[in-house]
């Protein structure tokens, strides 16, 4: 090699030998990089963890829901702008302070949620967090009661001259609530039935209570309302409003509009029902075992709708009616816990939830008598117990029978109590021969298909 070729080939490997230098350089620089993009991701995630990154904080704690039916309500005390010349501002606000305190006791009481006070305007709503069907009425309840208390108030406070009055605004229609906080959690509502329920609010009258059209038409079978007039909404015309003057008569005691008596509960109760109907069916869905082919959710609702049938045509009142469909909806909920105790199941979980329905101590003992007839085998001691037995051993004489009494076996077997077809429909035919429906409805409906069931079940059985 001459020496012109060989400095070429050293300045090749010099070159070489400078290129991977910086080939490593890049590379540690990139390792260092990894590592530190590491160790960002690793503090970035603890910080989640810990919830201490904004905008990562679990979605409960600031989250927006839209409810289709909320019962806004806004109460202004008016007299706070008009201080007397015989009060300071001290007492008028401390008077103040002692009308909000019983307002949220009120509100409270019905399950209507404070959303915020506004200097002397109260505003609160019906139907969050938790919805319901029946926060119209319940709105409109809290109002009178808000109204009567200041009446009292006013009363004992002063004897000529009328400080406070109070002015009520209520509409029903969608809002969209969020929900924010932690330790305390909050609720703020927006929408334009918090729009509407503020202007009917601020044309109400002292003293009055003034419902859109849309509440009046959910409440009108409780409470006496008046026609009041329209009021303009933009994009929209204009609404009709109604005054409310209290209860219905019927509705109340003594026939007062003021307080409600017992056919007003009842009366709200076979609404409310709808609302512990979805609770329950809900559970069920969850919580029955897979294995539950003929107790499941179907079973309880057409138990609930027999009942209702059954109990109209042998002439029960609306309370016994409301126990019924109550005691019918509870029946099989105890197989959520255990199956061969599912009534006295049902009668726990009935004796845990009604109480915060409103149900009475005395409606709950017989409900839970109601359940326990249906323990097979049925022996009801009177009519509404007669009337659960009937209803819950319907299928007896329908006539898809033979596929409901199947699906009863598939639950069986899948329990091992009993795996054989043709001593599955041996023991059928045994119940069904011994077997007499207790109410003359029942027994005008389903006693001459029994018969026929009977004979069907016959021809299926093989010899052995």
């Amino acid at each position: 090699m001459n020496s012109k070729s060989k400095d070429q080939l050293l300045l090749r490997i010099a070159r070489l030998a400078r290129q991977n230098k910086e080939l490593e350089e890049q590379v540690k620089k990139l390792e260092r990089e990894k590592g530190k993009i590491l160790e960002m991701n690793e503090k970035y995630r603890l910080l989640i963890e810990r919830n201490e990154i904004p905008g990562t904080r679990p979605a409960e704690e600031d989250k927006s829901f839209r409810y289709n039916m909320v019962t806004v309500l806004f109460a202004d005390i008016h007299g706070f702008s008009r201080l007397v010349e015989d009060m300071d501002s001290a007492r008028v606000m401390d008077e103040l302070d002692e009308i909000f305190f019983e307002f949220d006791k009120i509100i409270g009481k019905y399950h209507v949620e404070k959303i915020r006070t506004i200097g002397d305007t109260l505003m609160c709503a019906g139907g969050i967090p938790s919805k319901n069907i029946t926060n119209p009425v319940e709105v409109v309840m809290a109002a009178i009661e808000l109204r009567n208390f200041m009446k009292e108030y006013e009363a004992v406070k002063r004897v000529d001259e009328r400080i406070w009055n109070l002015k009520v605004g209520i509409h029903t229609g969608p809002v969209t609530a969020s929900i924010s906080g932690k330790n305390k959690v909050s609720y703020d509502i927006k929408g334009r039935a918090v729009n509407t329920a503020s202007r009917i609010e601020a044309v109400s009258d002292k003293g009055s209570i003034l419902i859109s059209v849309m509440t009046y038409e959910l409440v009108k079978e409780f409470f006496d309302c008046e026609y009041f007039g329209k009021l303009p909404v933009k994009y929209t015309g204009s609404i009709q409003m109604y005054q409310v003057k209290g209860l219905l008569p019927a509705l109340s005691v003594g026939g007062l509009g003021i307080r409600p008596n017992d056919a007003f509960r009842i009366k709200f109760g076979l609404i409310q029902f709808t609302d512990i109907q979805e609770v329950i069916l809900d559970k069920l869905e969850k919580e029955l075992p897979d294995f539950l082919f003929y107790h499941n959710v179907k079973h309880t609702v057409d138990v609930v709708t027999e009942v209702e049938l059954i109990g109209w045509a042998e002439g029960c009142n609306d309370e016994e009616i409301l126990l019924l469909k109550t005691a019918a909806l509870f029946h099989d909920a105890g197989h959520t816990v255990s199956y061969d105790d599912h009534e006295y199941q049902g009668t726990l979980l009935a004796r845990e939830m009604l109480p915060g329905f409103g149900y009475t101590e005395v409606q709950i003992d017989r409900i839970c008598r109601i359940i326990m007839s249906t323990k097979l085998p049925p022996k009801p001691a009177d009519l509404l117990e007669q009337i659960i037995c009937d209803s819950d051993l319907d299928y007896l004489g329908r006539s898809d029978f033979v596929p409901v009494s199947n699906t009863l076996f598939e639950e069986l077997k899948a329990q091992d109590k009993i795996t054989n077809l043709n001593d599955w429909n041996r023991m059928q035919v045994k119940f069904i021969s011994g077997h007499q429906y207790f109410t003359a409805t029942a027994r005008s409906l389903r006693e001459v298909n029994k018969k026929l069931q009977i004979e069907r079940i016959q021809s299926l059985i093989t010899a052995d």
